[in-house]
């Protein structure tokens, strides 16, 4: 699994837009129930953020099947989605992992 893979791609993708849409939404709830406005923004940015999570979820847990990940933390990296700023900590992870360990697998086609 390379940078150029399609799934690491979508990851990488759902992993930001759900991150800022997480921390987005954090401050329209902040805005609403501190202050009293922007109840539409919470509305709007709530349910994109849930349908975009559906989709991170997903991705996340196929990611975590084809990388052979434990369930603990193939539930860090779906839950990561659901704390604000905690995905964009977690992608930079997972992302550098998987570069490392496919880089090892090379290494180790190539000597043999």
């Amino acid at each position: 699994m390379n940078k150029s893979n399609p799934l690491l791609t979508a990851y990488r993708a759902l992993a930001y837009v759900t991150g800022v849409g997480l921390v987005i939404l954090t401050i329209a709830c902040i805005a609403k129930y501190g202050f009293g406005t922007g109840t539409s923004v919470v509305m709007i940015v709530g349910t994109l953020h849930g349908w975009l999570f559906l989709g991170y979820a997903v991705v996340a847990f196929t990611l975590g099947n084809k990388a052979n990940w434990p369930m603990g933390k193939m539930a860090w990296t779906i839950l990561a989605g659901t704390i604000p700023t905690a995905v964009f900590f977690v992608e930079r992870r997972v992302v550098a992992e998987l570069t490392r360990d496919l880089a090892a697998k090379d290494e180790q086609l190539v000597k043999a």
